[in-house]
């Protein structure tokens, strides 16, 4: 009879995540087969079939989710920062314009206490 000398390592927790690689590298999604694809214009098709049976809002299935969504892939925060901007000024000359105001207010009750 033969003997086999076997042996066995053994890992913690700790060093078995830096000695073996636990990522899938080979495994990849299968592609969605082809009658499950519609084209751009048949989506939109749809979507105009469909347009007010679509809920306002919702995290999900909404109109409130597709603008969401489509305005963070086309980088749609640069039109809220444009939107940010002119909200500031619109305040900034109510600002100014309130200021204006209690000043004339301010100069007709002076010309009042004068005329008294």
């Amino acid at each position: 009879m033969a003997n086999y000398n076997l042996n066995k390592t053994v890992y913690n927790r700790r060093e078995y995540t830096n000695v073996i690689d636990t990522s899938f590298t080979q495994i990849q999604p299968p592609t969605p087969p082809v009658e499950d694809t519609i084209t751009v214009e048949e989506f939109f098709g749809y979507y105009s079939k469909i347009f007010y049976d679509i809920p306002t809002i919702g995290n999900i299935n909404s109109h409130e989710y597709l603008v969401k969504t489509s305005g963070e892939y086309i980088n749609a925060s640069t039109t809220n920062e444009e939107t940010q901007l002119l909200l500031d000024e619109i305040t900034s000359l109510r600002q100014q314009l309130l200021n204006s105001q209690q000043q004339l207010i301010n100069i007709q009750i002076s010309s009042s206490i004068q005329n008294i």
